[in-house]
């Protein structure tokens, strides 16, 4: 391991067609404001979740940088990476908090997650990238990615949109005209853009409406007249100390509710190693393993101390396709801020103010985009529906998920929604094909990844972009040649 970056052309900033790679920076001023742009384009999914699962947002943005650190030093500096709060786990937190589990079960069961992913990541750095899409094919990932997603749905119907509907249209409208009208940058930080719109329209309507009455999770079921910002909070919070820590509560019931995540998660560090890889024109396939171990160990360190579950960005990966600044410096500058902002308790009070009514507009469209990300997987690897292997268990294990539909053993343990859909999706995939005739085996050769590598679509489609709305695809942005080497313009 060495941090001995090499300086790129005496640090000045690249030309069009060259590029800085990860062992490589710019001038110390220049890499710093880089790296501030990669906690800008991180800062709006990795504080929304941790609000949304009930945790503590102060401590997931510095735990943030931790895990970064750690995933960086893992991947011996050889994949820019910023790890930020992992969507994948929304939906199972819900499900534990609708069944009476506290921050506590919610950060143990995660932990429990994070560990599975790390296993999960040593097995495949010994047995090679293939195994990712032998075990989960692209029409199994897109199914699952799909389920945990459309399982939220009932999460924005029920507890933000009625807290403020109106808010809520707006923040929704907001967020996709900016995602439409807006370029580059600007346009991948539509959702935190959307907040303050949707922050400043609530304080405004505040000042000029008064209180508005409506149902509230604090409320108990009844619609009581609130203001829809309170920033009493925010003013008797200190400036420096330590955010707040909870301690990993483990049962088996809960942990099974956020485990399908794991499925997610790698193929969202296998889009993320494949994104960069062609961005970098470097083989990283080797470090795909790395990576993901990183990812689960990443996770352990941060739910340990109540912190939140992490993945890898696509909203960086856009920071680095924009400036062409691939170096590994640049994260540890953005890691170290995100580790100050979490000592900012101000700051946390204000985050975790956010009006009900902005986050129905921005998780509308969130849980939506999960959702359809595994649609995209599907797509982008020419999954045929036309096939029963693919069509039968995926619908079974969709509907399961979406539905809630529970499978009781005992008083005391059952499966249901994502857990239970999950299992349907993956177990029955595996079986239908092991039962299926042999030209509908034959047929599955079609689709891009079961058989080839890690698959370059999955690639493509794994990394996520829940916090910007746009997709990390590589085939959208310009190729790069090695440093100081012109690249083609696709």
């Amino acid at each position: 391991m060495a941090f001995g970056w090499k300086l790129y052309e005496g640090g000045r900033t690249p030309p069009l067609g060259a590029a800085v790679a990860p062992d490589e920076r710019l001038s110390w001023p220049r890499t710093i404001g880089i790296g501030a742009q990669h906690v800008v384009a991180m800062f709006g999914a990795t504080f929304v979740f941790p609000i949304v699962m009930g945790l503590d947002p102060n401590l997931a943005i510095m735990m943030s940088g931790i895990a970064t650190v750690i995933f960086l030093l893992i991947v011996n500096n050889k994949i820019p990476s910023y790890l930020g709060t992992s969507a994948s786990f929304v939906g199972g937190v819900a499900a534990i908090r609708a069944q009476g589990g506290n921050s506590s079960d919610v950060v143990g069961s995660i932990l429990i997650s994070g560990v599975v992913l790390a296993i999960v990541g040593v097995i495949i750095h010994f047995a090679g990238a293939r195994v990712v899409n032998r075990v989960l094919p692209p029409a199994v990932t897109g199914a699952v990615v799909m389920l945990i997603g459309f399982n939220l749905a009932p999460v924005v119907a029920t507890i933000y949109w009625p807290q403020d509907q109106w808010v809520a249209l707006l923040t929704m409208a907001f967020v996709i005209v900016c995602s439409l009208v807006l370029r580059g940058f600007l346009a991948r930080i539509s959702i935190l853009l959307g907040l303050l719109f949707g922050y400043a329209v609530s304080w405004l309507w505040d000042v000029l409406g008064g209180r508005i009455t409506s149902v509230t999770p604090v409320s108990g079921g009844k619609a009581l007249p609130h203001f829809r910002t309170d920033f009493g909070p925010v003013g008797k919070a200190d400036w420096f100390g330590l955010p707040h820590f909870t301690a990993p509560h483990f049962h088996v019931n809960f942990a099974l509710l956020v485990l399908p995540a794991v499925i997610a998660l790698i193929a969202e560090n296998a889009g993320h190693v494949k994104a960069v890889s062609e961005m970098t024109k470097r083989d990283l396939d080797p470090l795909l393993g790395r990576a993901i171990a990183a990812d689960g160990l990443a996770t352990v360190v941060a739910t340990s101390v109540g912190g939140s579950p992490t993945t890898t960005y696509a909203e960086n990966i856009g920071v680095m396709a924009a400036t062409r600044v691939y170096s590994t410096a640049a994260y540890y500058v953005a890691a170290v801020v995100a580790i100050l902002l979490g000592l900012c308790p101000k700051f946390g009070a204000l985050v975790a103010q956010t009006p009900g009514g902005v986050l129905g507009g921005i998780t509308v469209i969130l849980y939506g985009m999960i959702g359809l990300l595994g649609a995209k997987i599907w797509k982008e690897n020419r999954v045929d529906f036309a096939n029963p292997i693919n069509l039968v268990p995926l619908a079974a294990g969709i509907i399961i998920a979406i539905g809630g539909v529970a499978l009781r053993f005992s008083s005391t343990f059952s499966l249901s929604g994502i857990a239970l859909g999950t299992i349907v999706a993956v177990l029955g995939w595996h079986i239908a094909r092991v039962l299926a005739p042999p030209e509908m085996r034959e047929a599955l050769r079609s689709e891009g990844g079961y058989y080839g590598g890690t698959g370059v679509a999955l690639g493509k489609a794994g990394s996520h972009a829940y916090g910007d709305g746009v997709p990390a695809d590589p085939s959208s942005v310009d190729e790069v040649g090695r440093p100081g080497v012109t690249g083609s313009t696709r």
